[in-house]
């Protein structure tokens, strides 16, 4: 870059403090600086002291009179060039800024639009993968209008049992059925249906749970999981499944889609009286849910909690006998009842007595019992699934029936065992958004990587032989919580032994999380004051985030049980590439010992040939002394397939298909 500057034009120079009657005007010669990069001559500065060298030299020939003078004018020359310098240097550095700026500019526009554009591609991923769920959800909120129309009596319930059949099948496209078109009003709606042509049929089952938990909108205990996870896993093999509630007061409102009222009064008899109820509609999870408002006993759901009234009974009873009241009135016709513990057993009864024979002589019933006391149930049932992941039928029967052996030796042809799963769309380390970096039993890398993450989040030694022991629990009674400690304590004393007497350095850490129970929060409390180490970590408020990386990160799962309805810690182990080991003092004494029974489940099977009966110690000692035998175990249990898709869904779709033979 050259710039020429000329004297002639700058600010007037200051007057001399001294001999000012023998100044004279001095024109400053034109004067070119070249600001180069080369060669040592930094930004013209060599070049502009020779010149000025040269001429001081010829100054010095100057007569003596005029030599004040002309040092005088030298001086100042010399000051106002050196002044133009660093202007002009300034305003170079000036302008290098504002480039800087302006790239630093460019590179921040050009990053927000590769987010832009990296967000699109994710909401059309998603767009694209949501697509079969939309249409679900659809299909729904028309068998849900569809009753509403019935119940106003817009039509009556021989073209509401055709309407519903033909979307149940699929007749009706799907695809020609707009959002839009369901948000219009029934009579707009009605007209749209009836011109939609019919296609072929669809196998599959229509099926009702009447129940009083679902999860997320209402949890209390393993109902909730078990009614959302096995009717999702239904949805997704081809089936039809629908779901009534009571309309609590603590309803989790934000998980239902499309809450509406139905504007018509749905009636019911309790104590020989008829009475009226608001009928509530939405989709949870892309499946219909119907929620039962009573209003004379309007007190029976508008409590703070779901159990533990003294009139549970009349409050179950009243929704039971409202469920099937609104059923055959609207029309409905499933293949199959779903019913579940005794606070819905009196279903079985009342259909057999009454709603048999009101449009329902096809349906057949099934009940799931989590606990023994449905005894009424099981004799009105057609078939009665026990929800047991390690007992086998013919042990609950003889050991395990409390008090109901009679029963359940008369009515053994109906019982059937089925285990609990998992959501294996949220719990899956080949896709779980919660980790570090993803990964499965082909690829295990992301796994030592999830390992590290968690022994940094905690705090903990990053030695790569430590053996990490997670356990992350519901609740806990005395008597657990005394398991565990003695099973932690047994666990270190014999590794202090093995490095006292073979000197191998191998340690391991334990690392403690509840669950949002707050008993699990108080048996947290009482193991921390029992449990104190370095190597000891207690995490006193839940995180869903950090129990994904607990679980990935260890080697070792501690679990209450290896039934674990609530938690499912056994089967996420699994799926994680982590050893579950049930917690039991005194190694096996206390152990619930996997069942040999042929009718006992795949899970109950497999845990039993591979980690049933293996204490936390003996889990110590096999990754120690046999680590690639115990690497293989790991892969093979991350191979198995134990969510809710999997053998729970199988077993229900094979007790719907006889119960349509009976």
């Amino acid at each position: 870059m050259e710039i020429s500057i000329n004297a002639a034009i700058l600010c007037p120079l200051p007057f001399p403090k001294s001999n000012t009657a023998r100044w004279k005007p001095f024109k400053a010669p034109s004067l070119r600086f070249r600001f180069l990069r080369k060669n040592g001559d930094a930004n013209g500065l060599f070049r502009a002291h020779s010149k000025l060298e040269v001429e001081d030299h010829d100054n010095a020939e100057m007569p003596q009179e005029n030599f004040k003078e002309s040092d005088f004018e030298s001086e100042v020359k010399h000051n106002h060039i050196w002044q133009l310098f660093k202007e002009a240097q300034q305003n170079i550095l000036y302008l290098n800024n504002q480039r800087l700026l302006a790239v630093e500019e460019l590179n921040r526009a050009n990053q927000e639009k590769q987010l832009l554009l990296d967000r699109i591609e994710q909401l059309e991923a998603e767009k694209r993968a949501g697509v079969g769920k939309d249409k679900q959800s659809l299909c729904c909120e028309l068998l849900l209008r569809i009753d509403s129309m019935v119940l106003t009596g817009m039509i009556n319930t021989a073209e509401a049992s055709n309407l519903r059949k033909a979307v149940m099948d699929y007749k009706i496209s799907v695809a020609d059925i707009s959002l839009d078109n369901v948000q219009k009003s029934d009579a707009e709606l009605l007209s749209e249906l009836r011109h939609f042509s019919y296609g072929s049929k669809k196998s599959g089952f229509h099926i009702i749970h009447i129940c009083t938990e679902m999860a997320p909108v209402v949890e209390v205990g393993s109902l909730a999981s078990y009614v959302t996870g096995l009717s999702c896993a239904l949805l997704r093999a081809g089936h039809l499944v629908e779901v009534i509630l009571p309309k609590y007061a603590c309803l989790n409102l934000s998980e239902i889609q499309g809450l509406r009222e139905i504007e018509a009064e749905s009636y019911s008899y309790f104590d020989g009286q008829l009475h009226g109820n608001k009928i509530w509609t939405g989709v949870v999870n892309g499946i219909g849910v119907t929620f039962i408002q009573p209003l004379y006993y309007s007190s029976f759901f508008n409590r703070e909690k779901v159990y533990g009234y003294s009139d549970d009974f009349e409050r179950f009873s009243y929704f039971s006998r409202a469920s099937l009241d609104y059923i055959t009135k609207s029309g409905k016709q499933p293949d199959v009842l779903h019913i579940h513990n005794w606070e819905t057993a009196i279903v079985g009864p009342l259909f057999w007595d009454i709603f048999v024979k009101q449009g329902l002589g096809d349906t057949r019933i099934l009940l799931t019992c989590h606990g023994f006391d449905s005894q009424g149930g099981v004799v009105y049932s057609n078939k009665v699934a026990i929800v047991s992941s390690m007992n086998s039928k013919n042990r609950i029967i003889h050991s395990l029936n409390h008090g109901l052996e009679p029963t359940l030796s008369i009515h053994s042809d109906k019982l059937l065992v089925t285990p609990c799963g998992f959501d294996n769309s949220t719990w899956d380390p080949s896709k779980d958004k919660f980790l570090p970096q993803n990964y499965s039993e082909d690829d295990l890398k992301g796994k030592a990587v999830c390992r590290v993450a968690l022994q940094q989040r905690l705090g903990l030694s990053e030695n790569s032989s430590t053996v990490l022991v997670g356990c992350i629990f519901s609740e806990l009674s005395d008597f657990e919580v005394d398991n565990l400690k003695a099973v932690v304590w047994n666990a270190t004393r014999n590794s202090v032994q093995v490095l006292t007497s073979i000197r191998i350095m191998y340690f391991h850490c334990f690392i403690f999380m509840g669950s949002k129970m707050p008993s699990a929060n108080r048996a947290l409390e009482s193991l921390q004051k029992a449990l104190q180490g370095e190597n000891m970590r207690f995490m006193n408020k839940y995180d869903e985030a950090l129990s994904h990386l607990i679980i990935a990160g260890s080697d070792i799962i501690l679990c209450q049980s290896f039934h674990d309805p609530l938690l499912q810690m056994p089967l996420k182990a699994l799926k994680y590439g982590a050893a579950p080991i049930a917690v039991a003092s005194n190694e096996n004494r206390f152990r619930p010992v996997a069942d040999h029974d042929q009718e006992a489940t795949k899970f109950s099977q497999f845990i039993s040939s591979t980690f049933g009966n293996m204490s936390l110690s003996e889990a110590l000692n096999e990754i120690k002394y046999n680590p690639s035998k115990w690497k293989q175990s790991m892969v093979t249990s991350m191979a198995m397939d134990f969510s809710w898709d999997a053998e729970c869904c199988d077993i229900h779709v094979s007790a719907y298909t006889v119960l349509k033979s009976l």
